[in-house]
């Protein structure tokens, strides 16, 4: 079809929504010791951000309402519009004074980014080719990676000096700019943090660049054409979708599909994605600016096995193989550093190149591709809204049990690490078993043969 052509200029496009959302959840993970110190934060502090933010129930929250609003006025309307809450979200963090203002910063993010992230992953894969769906969604993960990578550099060249580190060589800006706004007899921690606030204007920069960008895209066909062939019906609220997405069977077997792999994932993701800097420097005993360093490079792993190991096969290999690869290394990864120990570096550094490829081929990327293809045009986002807010409601949940397992030190690391490794092998065997077969199939043709003509 005409309009799928331009489909990889849209996905550039709309992707940075994915920079955006794995840039905030990094960026508070970044400077999460930082804020610590600065607001005398204690682990308990630290499980509420984590649970209110884009990591967890903040997105959970936007998630459950972006993806009924994405299939009731259009994609782009919502994805588009979201940017400016998302900047305030940042806005309100970049000029924290205290634990409230900081949470409310991370909450306003965090549903942005819920809001966000049904409406862009629908408009990627509505917007695709056949041949290269996979391959699309696949970028849109290689945003997601960057965003990180990105992120951690900052945090690297950025980073305070401690005791036994060496501070990032752009340290020395970060303290002429707390001066301009806090003077010269602030403490040590007011001019510390000042490096996570540079960092989250970073993301204000590009959350503008983006909303400037979708605001020139045209909507998704396929949902102006749901929408078309409803236009002689009574038109459906906003939330009319939910009771059709709980009653009809294939609905329901598809989101426990989806949802069983996805939510185990995330689990783990989720930690490694808010507490990993605080889990190097804790329980392996890094600085702020080794544990910003060897993630970092972790995700120059991540972004490069995204593209060339997902995005480049996806639409040409056996699916089903490539997920049982990807899933497998991360499960590896995690006896690898069980079994040698985190305080040991080559293991820390095997543990996190093997992470690395394993987020590359990760579940969340096929997550993506399978949640977009199974279901109809008119609750695509909403299926994926009430997928995205359980994952990342009980992403929220386990926030708060994943700090009490790991302790104020890490003592408790061992323990969690046996429970990440049993939420991977879950998704793996959930996963295998129940692979989809929509590989070269156009998202009309998937769902003729799953629902049929009564859709």
């Amino acid at each position: 079809m005409e309009h799928k052509k331009g489909s990889l200029k849209s996905t550039i496009a709309v992707s940075l929504t994915n920079y955006l959302d794995a840039g905030a959840i990094v960026a508070g993970a970044s400077g999460l010791t930082l804020w610590q110190n600065y607001l005398g934060l204690n682990e308990g502090h630290l499980g509420w951000l984590n649970a209110i933010s884009a990591n967890a129930f903040g997105a959970a929250i936007g998630a459950i309402f972006g993806g009924f609003l994405a299939d009731k006025y259009g994609r782009k309307t919502i994805y588009t519009y979201n940017m400016l809450v998302y900047m305030l979200g940042i806005a309100i963090i970049m000029f924290a004074v205290n634990f409230p203002m900081l949470l409310t910063g991370f909450l306003v993010t965090g549903i942005s980014v819920g809001v966000g992230v049904p409406a862009s992953w629908t408009y990627i894969s509505e917007n695709s080719e056949v041949g290269n769906r996979g391959k699309n969604m696949g970028i849109s993960q290689f945003a997601w990676g960057v965003g990180p990578m990105i992120i951690l550099l900052l945090g690297m060249l950025l980073a305070p000096g401690k005791a036994d580190a060496s501070a990032g060589v752009l340290f020395g800006y970060v303290e002429k700019i707390a001066a301009i706004f806090i003077g010269n007899d602030a403490s040590v921690e007011a001019i510390n943090v000042f490096s996570s606030r540079i960092i989250f204007g970073s993301l204000f920069v590009v959350a503008f660049i983006a909303w400037t960008l979708q605001r020139k895209l045209n909507e998704s066909k396929d949902w102006e054409e749901a929408k078309q062939s409803q236009s002689n019906e009574k038109q459906p609220g906003v939330f009319s979708s939910f009771g059709t997405l709980f009653t009809n069977k294939v609905n329901i077997r598809t989101m426990l599909f989806l949802a069983g792999i996805y939510i185990s994932w995330n689990m783990v993701a989720s930690v490694m994605g808010f507490f990993q800097q605080h889990i190097y420097e804790t329980a392996g005993g890094l600085s702020n600016g080794e544990a910003n360093m060897i993630t970092a490079v972790q995700w120059i792993v991540i972004i490069a096995v995204t593209y060339f190991g997902f995005a480049m096969l996806v639409d040409k290999v056996n699916q089903r193989w490539l997920y049982v690869f990807g899933t497998s290394i991360g499960i590896v990864a995690w006896f690898i550093l069980i079994f040698i120990g985190i305080k040991n570096h080559v293991a820390l550094w095997t543990f996190t190149m093997l992470w690395g490829i394993h987020a590359g081929i990760s579940v969340q990327a096929f997550y993506a591709l399978w949640a977009s293809e199974l279901f109809p045009a008119k609750y695509r986002a909403a299926a994926q809204g009430i997928m995205f807010f359980a994952v990342r409601s009980i992403a929220a949940v386990w926030g708060f049990g994943f700090v009490n397992i790991y302790g104020e030190n890490g003592e408790g690391f061992y323990t969690a690490a046996y429970v990440m490794i049993g939420l991977l092998i879950f998704a793996l065997i959930v996963g295998t078993i129940w692979t989809p077969k929509t590989q070269g199939k156009s998202l009309q043709q998937i769902t003729k043969e799953r629902y049929g003509d009564d859709i």
